[in-house]
Parts: structure tokens; C-alpha cells; sequence
């Protein structure tokens, strides 16, 4: 028996297979990749999907599963630390949007309750696409990737009462503020809920599941959770994918939110796939070609529009222009939630059958557009700066916010304070050095600075803010935000204010380290490879190889920016032929239980050297550890003993150590000695 379903994701994977490698060969984003899987599969083209509404259920689970994810990688602290664009420029950008939406389609001729739901429509941008393209662009920490979250946050609670709304503008609608205050009601109560929810309840949960060690069931309880809190919240009439949000944070207040998703990505990453294709399906390539060009001159009019008042709202909550620009380009696309509001307007009458066609044309195209503005987005942005604007408007209203003493010379500017940026400030405190951060957090500015920070709000790729730091005269400069895009202007405007300035930047990926290197950075630390120089080098402790050759091999790895782990030079080069290890040496603990052999008795009585091949290096003995000890030191029950000697010697000789009846056999390998530690 043949089952459509089965067979139409054999064709959809297939197809994304092609499409998806075409797409590698020219560089074309992933999201691209699926959305033209789409448009070939769909109805229009090849046909060649017919379980469109299973596909769309689907499309439905991974927009779930993305927004769950997001909100475990976030937190209620990261939530509140963005209440400026939740709760300001939210309610800005909807709110001018919908108002010119509603003018330029009143001005059409259209009427006033669809010229209102057009302005509905245009309102919302794609969570979906934007936080999927931010979190392969890792850019989710950045000042516009955090604004833009907390604007899509807006977007999609206040999708609940447009909906609400619609049958009102068609005329068919009774008391809509009962049911708009029963809404309100339920939404506090879930609101409730998930705090309390994630307080008391899934903390505990989790860590009973935890305890019994099964990934089954942790991973079903994970997957419970954020279908339980989406089903709950879509029963208030609340939308699917904040509810996922909103269980997203539940377990990100726990401690096993790592492990949760570890195990959801790559459901995540496989539904989420279906959702793009969905929306290909949607685009009708007839209709398109008949009308190219209204179609065209739509989708360009929606892309500038959306962009100057999503960029107008965040110049609201005193951003500098250039993250303005970045957020404004981020989320000028229109968004899968304006689908769902699409369908029920057309259910009420609101849309014709070709006005719908035409609103879901433009809305596919703006979001076949987004990976590639985004990409561009860098550059719009420095070219907007160009602009003959006002300097304040440039820096942002927060510029007033400077400290107010002169930055010494000969010092160090910090650009960034997240971990990185406090870490370095706190060692450059203790160790006496002058310096000044530059944050473009302006919570994070207020706060700090009550507490003493040298620190003052600015956009570092702006040559004032630079300046207004001195580098003219700094000796250092390090620069660690989480904006690729940003370092490197960063870097290039540091480089020609002051060519001295010692330039050090963190990124977290290889493929910046060349480009980074080449506009003048001194000094360029890959979180990726520091992580594997750390981990090798516990490693390389664990063999017993000697700490100068350890520090002699972290060196060479480091020197001339990694070109070792880059596979670009050759190998090693060490003095003596290489790390020498002691493979057949190692290091273990052992308590001397009460009633063991040893008890009672010295170590000159025992001849652990002579006749077991093991050597005690020290005793801890309650509190106290004792290095190197005597031969006529007597050993105590409770004494923790670490012993150096052969797997095979330490294996035979632990007999010694236990109030067990064995002999000298061991049945132990060495790989299992690790577990025979105190």
C-alpha cells in the first residue's frame, strides 16, 4: 500500500539534495535553497508534492521547534535586558507600519477596513527566516540581532488581537472587547504559568528525570514540555509559535537547557526545512509572469518602507543609525504569520482571490530577498553613514551618556563588555593598567558606570566614538563583540586613526581570521581553535608530557594565527623529536579503606616500589595533603593515596587498599581505572 505522505517527502528530500547542493556550489544561503525547493515541488511548477496540507502541518511543527529552541538559548534575564524593543520599539514599528500600509492602499482606492488589514499584513516580519539567519550568521547577541528579537517578540503577541480585529473590518464581528479582554485575561494567566512553571515545577521535573539516566525519556519530556506550554497557549487563542517561546525559556532556567538542546536540534533543523518549502509551494510562477511588473514594484516599495520604519523605531530607543539600518534590513520582509491573518481575511471576505495572489507573491519574493539584503546589510549600513545626517542621529541619543574626565594616554580600549570584555577589565584593573570600554548596551553603560566603570555608550565603528576613546594615543586595543561584520570596520577605522595601536580581536570563527589579519589586526583569537588548543592541552597533561614542552607546542600552534590547525603549514617542530609521553605511566587516587592490608603499617613495611612496581607520591590525610612522604610514614585508614606506576602495577596492587578477601589479581583493565578514583 502506497502512502502519499511518505512518497512526497521521498521527492521533497531528493529535490532538496539537488537544489541544496546548486545552491553550496554558488553560495546561496540554505533558506534560499528550500524556498526553491518549494517553488518546484509546489502546484504551480512540477507538481510534483500532493500532500500540500500535511507538508503545511509539518511547516507548523518546525516553526514550533525553532522558536522552542531560541527561547532555551535565551533566558528571562536576556528577555528583560530587551524590554526596550519588546515593549518601545515593538508597538513603534507595528504602529507606523499599519498606518502606512493603510494610507498608500487607501490612496490605491481600496477600502478603509482592507486597507487596514493591509497594513495588518505588512506589519509583521518572519521570526522564522530572520532568527534562523541571525543564528547562522551569529549574530543573535548583537545589538541589532537582540533589537530585532525583541521587535519579532511584539510582532508576534500582537498577531492575537489583528486576528481578533479582522472580523470587525469586515463588518461581521460582536462584541470583539469582551472576547479582546477574555483574550487579555488568558494571556496573563499563562504568563503566570510559565514563571511559575519555571521556578518550581520543570526545574524539579528535569532533575528527577536527569537522575534516572535515560536520554529516552529526557528527551520526551523536553518535547512534552514545549508541545504542552504551544498546545496551551493556541487553546487561548495565542499563537503556536509563542507558546514554543515561552517553553523555550522555561527550561533555559534550568540547568540541563544544554542537553535539551542538543537533543532538538536536529529535529529542529529537519521540520524547520519543511516550513521554507511550504512556503514555496505558495508562489504561483503563472500569475507572477503575467504581472511582473506591479509585483516588482510592490515588493521594492515593502522592502524600503519596512525598512525606514523598522529602522525609525529603533533610532526610537536611541540606537546609533548603523544598528538602526542593520535591524531595519534585518526585518523589512513581510512574515509567515501574515499567512495565517491572510487566510482568515480572505475567509471574512476582506480579500479577492487576485489581491491575495499578488499579497502572497510579494511576500514570498521579500522573503526570497531576506538572506541576501541581510548579507548586504554591512555595507547598506556604511553607506548610509555616509549620508549628510546629523551627527547625533549618526552616534545615537546615548552619546550625551560619555564619561566625564579625559581618557588617559598610553592605555587600553575595550570594545564590548560582555564576559570576555569584564574578564579583561577586571585584569586590567588589578594589574594597574589605565583603560576605557565602549559598550553599545546602554543598560549595560548606566549600570556599570554607578559602579565605577570607565565606560561610555557608542557604535566603535564610528571614527568620533574612536577618538572621543583617544586612540590616538592607546597602546591597545581589544575588541570583542559578537558582530563579525562590525569588527571588521572596527578594526579598519582603528587601524588608519592610529597605525601603533596594538589591535587585538576575538572572533569566533575560522574564516575571519585571514580577513581580519589582512585590515591590520596585530592579533586574531578563534574561540574555535582556542577551544582546541585548551582541550589538547589536558590532554597532553594527562600523558605526563613535561609542562615546558606543552607550553613550547601552545606556542608554536598560536604563532602566525593558527596557520597550524588552518592545515596551512606543515607539522610540529619541536626540539627532541616531539612531545614525549609516558603512554604506560599513569596517575591514580585510592582511599585506604578501614580494615585493608595497609593500615597500620609504613610505606618502608609495605615495599610498594619493590614488590607492586607503584610509587606514593602524597597523602592527603584529613584536610592536609603530604607530598613526598617518609618511609616511615604509617598509613591510617581514610588516608586518599596518589600512586604513579604502570596501568597493569597499579591494577594488581588495589587489593592492597580495600578490606576485600582478594588476592593480587586483577580483573581490571586499564581503561577502567578511571572509575576506581575516590
Amino acid at each position: 500500500m502506497t502512502i502519499p505522505i511518505l512518497t512526497d517527502l521521498v521527492v521533497i528530500f531528493g529535490l532538496s539534495l539537488v537544489v541544496l547542493f546548486v545552491c553550496h556550489k554558488f553560495r546561496v544561503p540554505v533558506t534560499v535553497g528550500f524556498i526553491f525547493t518549494g517553488i518546484l515541488a509546489g502546484p504551480h511548477a512540477l507538481a510534483l508534492v500532493r500532500a500540500v496540507h500535511e507538508v503545511e502541518i509539518l511547516a507548523e511543527i518546525g516553526v514550533v521547534l525553532l522558536l522552542f529552541t531560541i527561547g532555551v538559548e535565551f533566558s528571562f534575564a536576556n528577555l528583560l535586558q530587551i524590554r526596550q524593543s519588546v515593549l518601545v520599539a515593538g508597538p513603534i514599528q507595528v504602529g507606523g507600519t499599519c498606518l502606512a500600509g493603510l494610507t498608500l492602499a487607501w490612496l490605491f482606492g481600496r477600502p478603509w477596513g482592507e486597507s487596514i488589514f493591509i497594513g495588518f499584513l505588512l506589519s509583521l516580519s518572519s521570526t522564522a527566516i530572520v532568527l534562523k539567519l541571525l543564528q547562522e550568521r551569529a549574530e543573535v547577541d548583537t545589538p541589532h540581532g537582540r533589537t530585532s528579537l525583541g521587535v519579532l517578540i511584539f510582532q508576534d503577541i500582537i498577531i492575537v488581537p489583528m486576528m481578533l480585529f479582522v472580523p470587525l473590518l469586515a463588518g461581521a464581528a460582536e462584541n470583539i472587547g469582551a472576547a479582546f479582554l477574555i483574550l487579555l485575561l488568558k494571556g496573563v494567566i499563562i504568563i503566570l504559568l510559565v514563571i511559575g512553571s519555571a521556578k518550581y515545577i520543570v526545574p524539579h521535573l528535569l532533575y528527577q528525570i536527569a537522575r534516572t539516566g535515560n536520554r529516552e525519556l529526557f528527551l520526551l519530556s523536553i518535547v512534552l514540555i514545549c508541545s504542552a506550554v504551544a498546545w496551551t497557549t493556541a487553546q487561548a487563542g495565542l499563537s503556536l509559535a509563542l507558546g514554543a517561546f515561552l517553553a523555550g525559556l522555561i527550561v533555559s532556567e534550568t540547568e540541563y537547557s544544554h542537553q535539551a538542546l542538543g537533543n532538538i536540534l536536529p529535529f529542529r533543523d529537519v521540520f524547520a526545512s519543511f516550513f521554507f518549502i511550504s512556503i514555496g509551494m505558495l508562489l504561483d510562477i503563472e500569475f507572477l509572469l503575467k504581472n511582473p511588473a506591479i509585483i516588482g514594484l510592490l515588493t521594492l516599495g515593502v522592502l524600503f518602507i519596512k525598512t525606514l520604519l523598522v529602522a525609525g523605531a529603533a533610532l526610537a530607543i536611541k540606537f546609533p543609525l548603523r544598528t538602526a539600518m542593520l535591524v531595519g534590513l534585518a526585518l523589512c520582509q513581510v512574515g509567515e504569520f501574515s499567512f495565517i491573518l491572510s487566510k482568515v481575511g480572505v475567509s471574512q471576505g476582506l480579500f479577492t482571490a487576485e489581491s491575495y495572489q499578488l499579497f502572497l507573491d510579494v511576500t514570498i519574493i521579500t522573503m526570497v530577498a531576506t538572506p541576501l539584503i541581510m548579507a548586504l546589510a554591512p555595507r547598506l549600513a556604511d553607506l548610509t553613514l555616509r549620508l549628510p545626517l546629523p551627527q547625533k542621529l549618526k552616534m545615537g541619543a546615548h552619546l550625551k551618556e560619555v564619561i566625564d574626565h579625559s581618557v588617559p594616554g598610553d592605555h587600553l580600549i575595550i570594545v564590548g563588555f560582555g564576559v570576555n570584555g569584564r574578564n579583561l577589565a577586571r585584569a586590567a584593573k588589578t594589574g594597574g593598567i589605565p583603560y576605557v570600554i565602549i559598550e553599545m548596551n546602554p543598560e549595560t553603560v548606566r549600570r556599570e558606570r554607578e559602579s565605577g566603570e570607565p565606560i561610555f555608550y557608542g557604535d566603535a565603528t564610528q571614527e568620533e566614538i574612536l577618538i572621543h576613546a583617544n586612540i590616538e594615543q592607546a597602546r591597545i586595543m581589544v575588541v570583542v563583540i559578537n558582530d563579525p561584520a562590525a569588527t571588521r570596520r572596527i578594526v579598519t577605522v582603528a587601524r588608519r586613526l592610529n597605525p601603533r595601536t596594538y589591535v587585538i580581536v576575538r572572533t569566533r570563527y575560522l574564516q575571519e581570521v585571514p580577513s581580519l589579519f589582512e585590515l591590520g589586526a596585530d592579533d586574531v583569537v578563534p574561540e574555535e581553535f582556542e577551544t582546541s588548543v585548551e582541550i589538547f592541552t589536558l590532554v597532553l597533561k594527562k600523558y605526563l608530557v613535561a609542562r615546558e614542552e606543552i607550553e613550547r607546542f601552545v606556542t608554536q600552534v598560536r604563532a602566525d594565527g593558527y596557520l597550524i590547525l588552518r592545515g596551512i603549514s606543515g607539522k610540529l617542530e619541536s626540539a627532541g623529536g616531539g612531545l614525549e609521553h609516558l603512554h604506560d605511566f599513569e596517575i591514580s587516587t585510592f582511599r585506604l579503606q578501614e580494615g585493608a592490608p595497609l593500615v597500620g603499617k609504613s610505606l618502608a613495611e609495605v615495599e610498594l616500589r619493590k614488590k607492586f612496581g607503584v610509587t606514593v607520591l602524597a597523602i592527603r590525610r584529613r584536610g592536609q595533603m603530604l607530598p613526598n612522604p617518609e618511609p616511615d610514614k604509617k598509613l591510617e585508614a581514610g588516608d586518599l593515596l596518589v600512586l604513579m606506576g604502570t596501568p597493569e602495577h597499579i591494577c594488581s596492587s588495589n587489593y592492597l587498599f580495600k578490606n576485600l578477601e582478594v588476592g593480587p589479581e586483577c580483573a581490571l583493565t586499564p581503561s577502567s581505572l578511571g572509575t576506581m578514583r575516590d
